[in-house]
């Protein structure tokens, strides 16, 4: 055996020893190139599991990537203080990804558009991930019902509003496309998140909606105009009867 083959033989060895330790995400992801190298497949590619231009979050895996985003965010530091004001869930119109404050302020300043340190962390990987896929994002603010005071120029309609302008403009600065964002939403306290509880600091959040995106479908081709068969001749139109003749 030549000393290059020998190589080549020992290398195969490794790689097929380190697959057989490796974890069932790689092994799923080297999988799939082999069968598909071109990276159609949905099991090849980034984190995602499909390159961005082919991976597209549909009814049907929209749980696939709520699950990886779980997986992610968990690389956020004092993770383990945020996960319960980290709620995703799968609705009508896509992912929902909503971070809710405390009473003492979590993701933004009590009162203000500013974004604390963790935040800006969890924001930041988001538009990460989010900037992989085909997908676009809606970013809606809510507040509560607690009013400013009437002499203020300054209300929660314009909190609302800013504080999801501030969330945009950090995660087209972090990874999501410039025209990935179709809407930029200020609700105030018209969408309490508890209704019950006009007040409760939950109902002041940021929601995140990564929207359903089909791939276009074929279209389909126009029909043929019906020939007339042989030896059928299609009726002729009768000439109507002159007024007079009527009876």
């Amino acid at each position: 055996m030549a000393y290059a083959d020998f190589v080549t033989a020992m290398m195969a060895l490794f790689i097929v020893l380190w697959l057989m330790n490796s974890s069932k995400q790689i092994q799923e992801a080297v999988g799939g190139y082999f069968k598909d190298p071109t990276g159609s497949s949905k099991m090849v590619g980034s984190d995602m599991r499909g390159s961005g231009e082919n991976f597209v979050v549909s009814k049907d895996n929209m749980k696939e990537l709520k699950e990886q985003l779980q997986k992610t965010i968990r690389q956020v530091p004092k993770f383990d203080e945020l996960r319960s004001h980290i709620d995703m869930t799968v609705t009508n119109e896509g992912l929902r990804i909503e971070l809710t404050e405390s009473a003492a302020g979590t993701f933004f300043d009590s009162g203000s558009a500013r974004m604390s340190v963790d935040g800006s962390d969890l924001i930041r990987l988001l538009a990460q991930e989010l900037g992989k896929l085909p997908n676009t994002v809606a970013i809606e603010g809510h507040t509560d019902s607690k009013p400013y005071p009437s002499t203020a120029l300054y209300s929660n309609w314009e909190l609302s509003a800013d504080r999801a302008n501030a969330a945009r403009r950090l995660m087209q600065s972090n990874g999501l496309r410039e025209d990935q964002v179709t809407q930029v939403r200020g609700f105030a306290d018209q969408r309490l998140r508890k209704p019950g509880s006009p007040q409760d600091p939950s109902n002041r959040r940021i929601s995140l909606i990564v929207q359903y995106l089909s791939k276009p479908t074929s279209e389909e081709p126009p029909e043929a105009p019906q020939e007339s068969k042989p030896g059928v001749e299609s009726p002729k139109p009768t000439p109507e009867t002159p007024a007079a003749e009527k009876k």
